[in-house]
């Protein structure tokens, strides 16, 4: 163990693999053939009455084994055998409990990160025992102290941290499930499939059982005692995917409860990036419940939950200091509202007829959508404000998509007057035409726009012949 601690301090990662993979088959070799627990380092130099009990000896061998699995999965982290990694992550978590050889917050913490692994693999189950599990030790550790109590102030800002940081894998937790589901439910333009919704609900009475058998007995931590808070805290929210509103808006609003945890202490003074990606990760949930809901009026106030929570950060940003950030904000507020006029005509499409209250909102929403998404793409241009020949990869397909979406904004919007309605299909036949040439110029940037790119083809050939009939009609005006 020390010699494998010792390379890896050394960035000699692979021969410290090889000095604690010895470590470990000695230990399997030793407990195959013999099994009693050996003499401790330290007896040797004891007199005879002060010898360990064989428990005390057993206790002391585990924990070294128990070392040797801790920095193994740290070395295979390291050598980015991410599976065995979190395999022996795992097993040495399962064993610092079984053997009391654990602290509390720095358990919790690990059990935490480890559901994020499981998490990128689709498990939810197991990533919900590791978080639920987290939780509960981390409550071992005390509740978070108050003030009048003797810990430092240093002491009670850590464990606030460290509680917020939880919550935030919670919220991940709660996220990554609502949006899996609506991957699985989804028709090919993105709304609720009901044939596949149903089939689902069927295939899923049938499952249930067997999987919640089978996986609860490969990934249980803990003594019995422990189990039983664990079990209690998995009950507050599922671990199968959610198939329809009311199954969805549970796992909402504990992943809700979850972002107003991490908020109290990742405030905007002092926490500015941590603080915007937790609310966007709420701004996120809002988006993936509005998926479930089939009322377009209820779907649109969700959004607007979002616009709300979103634009006083990015105006209170400096994009000359958070230029990532400010883009992203910007991409999602256009996105946002984009979302909402095309709920707002399809609300307009179900009238008779349009009455000029609709006209407007679809209007104004249109605009919004576009003014952000002209900040974005004027956040690309260079310091002389001259949008860049070739895109970097990283906003490539954002920055078409951008294009796209305001070539088809333009397209919207609602007018009488037969000039300004001229004028929108020129301004939009040009964004379309962007993206056309872009990719005839640069072939490689296809495969990132490919279904929008057959519709601005489309789109390309078929303006012009519309825009000369609007300019037949309006000629003997002209």
């Amino acid at each position: 163990n020390n010699l494998g601690i010792l390379w890896s301090e050394r960035d000699e990662i692979k021969t410290a693999q090889t000095y604690l993979e010895s470590a470990e088959a000695l230990y399997n070799q030793y407990m195959k053939e013999d099994g009693n627990p050996p003499l401790d380092p330290s007896e040797h130099f004891m007199a005879e009455e002060e010898k360990l009990t064989d428990q005390e000896r057993s206790k002391r061998f585990e924990k070294a084994y128990t070392h040797t699995l801790y920095y193994l999965a740290q070395v295979y982290q390291h050598l980015e055998m991410i599976e065995k990694a979190a395999q022996y992550c795992h097993t040495t978590l399962k064993r610092q409990l079984e053997y009391c050889g654990y602290y509390p917050v720095e358990w919790a913490l690990n059990a935490a990160t480890l559901s994020q692994y499981y998490l990128s693999k689709q498990c939810f189950m197991e990533a919900r025992h590791c978080l639920a599990a987290a939780s509960v030790i981390f409550s071992q550790a005390g509740q978070v102290p108050s003030a009048e109590d003797n810990e430092t102030e240093q002491d009670q800002q850590d464990l606030r941290q460290r509680k917020a940081e939880i919550a935030r894998c919670w919220i991940k937790y709660c996220l990554n499930l609502l949006q899996s589901a609506r991957k699985l439910l989804e028709d090919n333009i993105g709304e609720m499939d009901p044939d596949r919704q149903l089939e689902l609900k069927a295939q899923r009475k049938k499952e249930e059982d067997e999987k919640e058998k089978g996986r609860k007995k490969a990934v249980l931590f803990g003594t019995s005692d422990i189990c039983d808070s664990v079990l209690a805290m998995e009950e507050k929210v599922s671990s199968v995917y959610p198939l329809d509103f009311q199954e969805a808006r549970e796992i909402f609003l504990v992943g809700q409860n979850y972002v107003q945890e991490a908020k109290e202490f990742f405030q905007v003074d002092g926490y500015v990036t941590d603080h915007i990606e937790i609310v966007q990760d709420h701004s996120a949930l809002f988006k993936v419940l509005a998926f479930f809901e089939e009322d377009y009026e209820r779907r649109c106030k969700m959004h607007k939950r979002r616009i709300d929570m979103l634009e006083p950060i990015y105006a209170d940003l400096n994009p000359q200091y958070y230029l990532l950030i400010s883009r992203q904000l910007q991409f999602e507020l256009a996105d946002t509202y984009y979302e909402m006029m095309d709920l707002k005509v399809a609300i307009g499409n179900r009238l008779e007829e349009l009455d000029s209250h609709t006209i407007k909102k679809i209007n104004s929403l249109a605009q919004l959508a576009i003014k952000y998404y002209e900040l974005f793409l004027d956040s690309l241009r260079n310091p002389d404000k001259v949008f860049p020949e070739e895109l970097e990869e990283d906003v490539l397909r954002p920055a078409m998509v951008a294009k796209f979406h305001i070539a088809r904004l333009y397209g919207k919007l609602i007018t009488s007057d037969s000039k300004k309605q001229l004028e929108n299909m020129q301004t939009s036949l040009e964004y379309y035409t962007f993206l056309v040439e872009y990719c005839e110029k640069y072939p490689d940037a296809v495969h990132a726009v490919e279904t929008e790119l057959e519709l601005s083809k489309e789109m390309v050939g078929l303006l012009p012949t519309r825009m000369e009939r609007l300019r037949a009609k309006l000629c003997p005006f002209i």
